[in-house]
């Protein structure tokens, strides 16, 4: 999957409903990303838009040398860190209902499930920032560890370290 890269180059040649497909399939994950950077799902909605604003604004700026959703979430945390900077706080928030439970699922199996997303939030709270926004990244969104590198300013070998750490403590934190 080209994470929306063959979609931008659409949207470039004229095509405008490229840029709906690519906000479908990249808005809510650049949301979440960066409401564990602001602690405020309003406020991260904001500076998401403000990054799709600037992906219109500035159409050439993107030179497809990494995957769309990698720049994105590139200029994501850039705005959400310099939004913390003016607000003077750096914190992360924990794990949101992401999905409309289903119709079909029991009320024990809900209850275990939000038992568990409870218990494993709780865990990632007692991570230190860089290990939690590493494992978001390459296990909630899915993201290679050479694109979350690039994100987070880092080289592969660090992203590995921080990752074989971060797992070590949820480890230890969980009793696993």
């Amino acid at each position: 999957m080209d994470n929306g890269a063959s979609s931008y180059r659409r949207f470039l040649d004229g095509d405008e409903s490229a840029f709906d497909e690519i906000i479908k399939e990249l808005f809510d994950g650049l949301k979440f990303f960066i409401n564990r950077y602001v602690q405020d799902v309003h406020t991260a909605e904001d500076i998401a838009i403000d990054v799709f604003t600037e992906l219109i604004v500035n159409k050439h700026k993107y030179n497809f040398k990494v995957s769309l959703k990698t720049y994105l979430y590139m200029l994501g945390r850039s705005r959400a860190l310099n939004y913390l900077k003016r607000k003077k706080i750096i914190t992360f928030t924990t794990l949101e209902e992401s999905e409309y439970l289903e119709d079909s699922k029991s009320l024990y199996d809900t209850v275990l499930q939000n038992e568990n997303k409870q218990i494993i939030n709780n865990a990632l709270r007692l991570l230190p920032d860089e290990m939690r926004a590493v494992i978001h990244l390459i296990y909630f969104e899915d993201l290679s560890y050479e694109q979350t590198a690039k994100i987070l300013k880092k080289n592969r070998k660090q992203i590995d370290n921080l990752l074989y750490r971060a797992k070590g403590e949820l480890r230890i934190i969980l009793g696993w």
